[in-house]
């Protein structure tokens, strides 16, 4: 019995000996990568793709003249292999190859490498290394030599061009006149996708539209006055097209028309500012994070012309450029390569049956009496019923934490109209002129002091634009009793 154990041992070690050894000389088959998918921008590069192996290996790209691969082979060991798409992909659609990678330990990987495609050609075509001549203030510096500000409204957003809704010609004697009013910043409402596209299919600015706004930036610059330039309403391709549906379509548009305007005004120093858009609306976080990457795509666009461009101040509109809904849903900014270059942008028209309804609505009538000490014991049924002081000040206070971690807030556009020559002229008029020329110093007095820098939205109203002569004096000394 004894000697049978120990024989039965003896072959149970010597076949377990055999088998380690054969384990030993023949280890499991390896090879490994870092990711199944790698996907390029329109605009292409280089990305890297890590493998590692036990054995030879060699990568198949059968068919894929658009990328290049650093190598296509291996030894044992770990590799890096660099991905080079050759080109820009402007097909109109992504276009795919999947690379097979396979070693002689019979193990074999596959890779899907894709890169979505342009739907406008790039016309960043000229860019320029940085320049930081004339650019030396940061966004709080300037807004800090900003004092008041004035829209040029329903000119070079109109639709028909810059006197399709009545307005004159902008020249340079009517920015002179507007500074002579107290005024050192100009915001510019610009279309650029309504009637001012050379060729829609490529999104290609006409080259004289283009020189004609920068003349009018010039008029402003060559004056001492900052000068806001964005895209306005243009149309409703930006605002009206919020979604992840259109997200793609519409970042490509704010990219191309970007990409234009900023390589046509790059030239110009500190006092141009370019804004995003206008009044994008935003009732939720959804759509915020949609808009957020509007925003940064017109900061990227901006940025990678160069020049002067890589210093400017950029401003992004808040959600539905309303405080409340501001405050809550803009959490954070763009991502920036320019530190402290950045503003964001609300507006305020509140109560809108006060500063502009024109006809009672179905959903409330018009008021024609505004704010403390205003209200009229005539015609008490037009008295503001809401968006008085307190309201104003619930709101603006919302804005001050921007200004306070060093984001200066434009208001790009407020005002209230009075209603003295028009068909709803109110019963008690001297209690009106008041009430409008209170909400007006009000609204002013109550932005500078919650850090944001106030732009009066005026469309030919209170200054004469052909004569060069004040329409409305009492409108521009109330918003001037607001910043004193």
């Amino acid at each position: 019995m004894k000697t049978v154990n120990f024989l039965s041992i003896l072959f149970s070690i010597v076949v377990v000996s055999f088998f380690s050894c054969k384990k030993a000389n023949n280890p499991a088959a390896e090879l490994t990568i870092n990711q199944t998918s790698i996907v390029f921008t329109p605009e292409g590069g280089t990305q890297d793709l890590s493998l590692a192996s036990n054995a030879t290996w060699n990568i198949s790209n059968a068919g894929s003249s658009w990328l290049q691969l650093s190598t296509t082979s291996g030894n044992s060991g770990s590799a890096v292999v660099h991905l080079t798409t050759l080109s820009q992909n402007s097909t109109g659609s992504t276009r795919s190859s999947i690379l097979v990678i396979s070693s002689s330990n019979g193990e074999l990987r596959k890779v899907t490498v894709s890169q979505t495609s342009a739907i406008y050609p790039s016309y960043n075509t000229s860019p320029k290394a940085p320049d930081a001549s004339g650019m030396s203030s940061n966004a709080v510096q300037i807004a800090a030599k900003i004092k008041l500000g004035w829209n040029i409204g329903n000119t070079l957003e109109a639709q028909g061009g810059e006197t399709g809704w009545g307005n004159p010609l902008i020249t340079e004697d009517y920015i002179k006149f507007v500074k002579q009013q107290g005024f050192n910043a100009i915001r510019l409402p610009c279309a650029w996708n309504m009637g001012h596209l050379s060729n829609q299919s490529t999104a290609q600015i006409d080259p004289n539209w283009l020189n004609r706004v920068k003349e009018v930036v010039g008029y402003c610059v060559k004056n001492d006055m900052y000068v806001l330039l964005n895209i306005h309403w243009d149309g409703g391709w930006l605002d009206n097209n919020i979604n992840a549906i259109k997200q793609d379509s519409i970042n490509a548009k704010q990219k191309a028309l970007w990409e234009q305007i900023a390589t046509t005004m790059r030239d110009f120093d500190e006092h141009l500012m370019f804004a995003s858009a206008n009044e994008p609306p935003v009732d939720n976080a959804a759509q915020m994070a949609i808009l957020a990457s509007y925003h940064q795509t017109f900061v990227n666009a901006v940025r990678s012309t160069g020049g002067k461009n890589s210093y400017r101040v950029l401003v992004v509109q808040g959600p539905s450029t309303n405080m409340d809904k501001t405050s809550e849903l803009m959490t954070s900014l763009p991502q920036d390569q320019a530190a402290a270059r950045m503003m964001v942008e609300v507006h305020y028209y509140d109560p809108f049956q006060f500063t502009s309804l024109d006809g009672d609505a179905t959903w409330g009538k018009m008021f024609y009496y505004w704010g403390t000490g205003h209200h009229s014991t005539i015609e008490p049924d037009r008295n503001a019923t809401w968006g008085e002081e307190s309201g104003v000040d619930a709101s603006f206070v919302k804005m001050k934490k921007f200004a306070d971690k060093g984001i200066p807030v434009l208001l790009g556009e407020y005002g209230a109209y009075r209603r003295n020559n028009t068909a709803h002229v109110p019963l008690d008029l001297p209690t009106h002129e008041a009430s409008v020329d209170y909400w007006l110093t009000y609204i002013t007095k109550k932005a500078i002091a919650n850090g944001m820098l106030p732009f009066y939205w005026d469309t030919g109203g209170a200054l004469d634009r052909r004569n060069y002569t004040v329409k409305d004096q009492r409108t521009i000394v109330a918003i001037k009793a607001g910043a004193n």
